[in-house]
């Protein structure tokens, strides 16, 4: 008889690994309708071609490796990489930006490595990173304007012609930086009150990006609850963040204020939807206060002074190449044992 080879994550009853990222998926809905609010239509369609693609991609790989291609499909593993990339990629990014990013994400991110439980970083944002590296221009100025900034927006359909095709209308009329951007270059030469007086601020933090992040805030509060994650790791992260900030960044004519590293860019998604993968973050309780916290000052670190205004993806990555060093360090101890002295775990 022949058995099938089923990798972690081993989950039973109501959490089966289906179930579990199905629920993902549907928890990414509210900041993705958010963002097609006030991004347009871009973000949307993005998700919808990664999806196609990686579906397309995770079928051939599993054909190649004689795989029973149905079964694996059906645990929407390649679906959810497809989402969180979809997510974060530039909404009016070109078609094979995204080809590329899918692609690689799919096949040597996941399936390189064994396929699903195996893979040591997160698929979706080992392609984010090979795009944003390999292709700087299409990833930094394909960023939307909001909605409310502009008389007329784009519709679906010049949405969709300028991403496969020929742009119908002049796109550089329809694309800004991000608000972590501008304020990053800006301050340098201004004040915070020169700065946050630009448009793309709005009212509040950041015109837009502060409601995306909020609907991914309670969206990850609703997964917590419905225990597909805990608390540790996206908590940590947005305390480590946060901490950070008001350390080094107390000095708004300097640095980034702390709300703006909060709500604006990818940092709700990635505290809650990134960086809580349980394939490729740290396993124990105590191990994902250390990876979540982590992940938070390396964000503020290359934010500040490196050369990405995000960071989200390469911080996720520098933590997953340390997840299994933290975990050896925060093994819980056996019920019964005693916990090992020095020289008895040196022996």
């Amino acid at each position: 008889m022949t058995l099938l080879r089923i990798t972690s994550p081993h989950t039973q009853g109501a959490q089966r690994t289906a179930n579990v990222m199905r629920t993902v998926i549907l928890a990414t809905l509210p900041g993705l309708g958010v963002i097609t609010y006030f991004f347009g239509w871009g973000t949307f369609i993005n998700v919808i071609w990664c999806s196609i693609c990686a579906v397309a991609f995770e079928s051939l790989v599993l054909g190649l490796r004689h795989q029973p291609v149905g079964f694996f499909l059906k645990d929407y593993s390649a679906l959810v990489t497809a989402v969180l990339l979809g997510l974060s990629l530039p909404p009016l990014a070109p078609w094979w930006v995204s080809l590329v990013a899918i692609g690689f994400a799919i096949v040597v991110a996941k399936h390189l490595y064994g396929g699903m439980g195996y893979n040591p970083f997160n698929p979706a944002m080992v392609g984010f990173a090979l795009v944003l590296v390999s292709f700087p221009l299409e990833m930094t100025t394909n960023w939307a304007t909001p909605s409310p900034l502009l008389q007329d927006p784009l519709t679906f359909t010049q949405t969709l012609s300028t991403i496969f095709g020929t742009p119908s209308v002049a796109v550089d009329a329809y694309t800004m930086a991000t608000p972590l951007d501008v304020y990053k270059h800006e301050i340098s030469h201004n004040t915070a009150v020169v700065v946050t007086a630009k448009p793309v601020f709005g009212n509040f933090v950041a015109l837009g990006w502060e409601w995306v992040n909020a609907a991914f805030l309670l969206s990850g509060v609703f997964l917590i609850w419905k225990r597909i994650f805990t608390w540790h790791t996206p908590v940590s992260m947005l305390v480590a963040l946060t901490v950070m900030s008001i350390v080094f960044g107390w000095d708004a004519d300097r640095y980034t204020p702390p709300l703006l590293h909060l709500y604006a860019g990818a940092t709700m998604l990635g505290a809650f939807f990134i960086a809580t993968d349980p394939v490729t973050s740290a396993v124990s309780n105590r191990g994902k206060l250390f990876y979540g916290a982590g992940i938070g000052i390396l964000v503020y670190i290359i934010r500040t002074w490196g050369s990405y205004p995000d960071a989200i993806a390469f911080s996720v990555l520098l933590m997953n190449f340390a997840a299994p060093f933290i975990d050896f360090y925060t093994q819980p101890r056996a019920y019964g044992h005693a916990k090992a002295g020095r020289s008895e775990s040196e022996g």
